[in-house]
């Protein structure tokens, strides 16, 4: 399974409660829809540290890296190449 697929199907399944693949576009902002909120973010750091051994730092915490599953894919990619 890609890191996009890895992603889509923890925010479908954990903090949307559905399994309905149209509801979530990779270009959506989770912020804007209310997918995530701060409790949503720290939920999805533990998931990404976990699923892809990578850590997440504080400062790294931003709406920017968040927002989107595109963002967050990008964000784990770039951590992975570090």
């Amino acid at each position: 399974m890609s890191t996009q697929a890895k992603i889509r199907h923890y925010i479908l399944e954990n903090l949307m409660f559905t399994d309905d693949e149209s509801r979530l576009p990779n270009d959506a902002s989770l912020l804007d829809r209310g997918v995530i909120d701060s409790t949503g973010v720290l939920e999805i750091v533990m998931f990404l540290e976990e699923e892809f051994s990578i850590t997440i730092k504080d400062s790294e915490m931003l709406p920017e890296n968040f927002d989107s599953v595109d963002n967050l894919v990008g964000f784990v990619q770039r951590l992975q190449a570090a």
